[in-house]
């Protein structure tokens, strides 16, 4: 298939639609991300690859990352992580501190900002340096070792990140989280701060569609069991409360970030993922939305 033709004919029809998104300048340093770039990669179980636009500049993958962190924990922590969040849909905001006390101190899934927060506890557990696990396994997973935290951002996100201090305040007095606040949140806050290209986005996310396996090294990250259970967390959490929304118009599993990312998968067959900062009122690439919903329109290539 001539995917690169493909994303030139989406690129252009989307050219001529204004772009009505925002970028998220809540968090002041994504606010100086130039709007208008655009990126896409899709990486092949094979080993193919095919780009068009910004495809090798780096950006802040932001919740993007919360899957990284996730499967870090769900494969080499043995911890009770579903007894302290649950796997639905949340069906609010993904900061939403009003579900999250009607819930006790449980976040919906791990792909909220409480979950994630919850996630980082079980990190913080589990490893003497967390951070340093986080970024090697993104690397290992990449096979891109030049990948890093971007600390201004992880600064700007501490100095503005009030209502995460109060989820995780929250949960810690429901005995939600078990370990010291500042210490989960630094290491939240860097996580959503890591810096990631498209072209090494859609590798990382290679061995979900590869049962569990990097292709490139024949690596095993997940039994075919969580990798099917982590497909369908992205599926039905991974967009925010645009999840409905994105499988509806899209067919895959994915996950999104406010940094403009979105990153989905097509077991057996692809990892693709697209970029452009500007969002939706959901939190979601506008432009990244529509592309993807001609992408599996026109190759006739979803998981339905």
């Amino acid at each position: 298939m001539q995917y690169e033709t493909i994303f030139h004919e989406i690129y252009q029809e989307l050219k001529s639609l204004e772009d009505t998104g925002h970028v998220a300048d809540y968090i002041p340093e994504l606010a100086h991300v130039n709007p208008d770039q655009f990126g896409v990669h899709l990486s092949t179980i094979n080993g193919e690859s095919y780009a068009f636009g910004d495809a090798e500049k780096r950006f802040s993958i932001q919740s993007i990352a919360k899957v990284f962190a996730f499967v870090l924990a769900y494969s080499k922590i043995k911890s009770d992580i579903w007894k302290r969040m649950d796997l639905e849909p949340a069906g609010t905001p993904f900061n939403s501190l009003v579900q999250l006390e009607h819930d006790k101190g449980v976040p919906r899934n791990p792909f909220i900002n409480a979950g994630a927060i919850v996630v980082c506890d079980i990190l913080v557990s589990g490893f003497p340096s967390p951070k340093e696990h986080v970024l090697s396994f993104t690397r290992r997973l990449s096979n891109s070792f030049t990948i890093d935290y971007n600390t201004k951002v992880a600064q700007s996100e501490r100095e503005t990140g009030f209502r995460n201090f109060a989820l995780v305040n929250l949960m810690k007095s429901f005995g939600n989280i078990r370990n010291d606040i500042n210490e989960v949140m630094d290491l939240y806050f860097h996580i959503c701060s890591i810096e990631m290209s498209c072209r090494e986005l859609s590798e990382s996310f290679l061995f979900l569609a590869n049962n569990g396996v990097i292709p490139y090294s024949g690596e095993r990250i997940l039994s075919p069991s969580r990798t099917k259970r982590t497909n369908a967390l992205m599926q039905t959490c991974g967009f925010y409360d645009e999840a409905g929304q994105f499988t509806f118009k899209v067919g895959l599993p994915g996950k999104s970030g406010v940094g403009g990312g979105i990153v989905a998968v097509h077991p057996e067959k692809y990892s693709i993922a697209v970029w452009s900062p500007r969002l939706n009122k959901k939190g979601n690439s506008y432009k990244g939305m529509l592309f993807l919903e001609e992408f599996t329109t026109k190759t006739k290539l979803s998981i339905f």
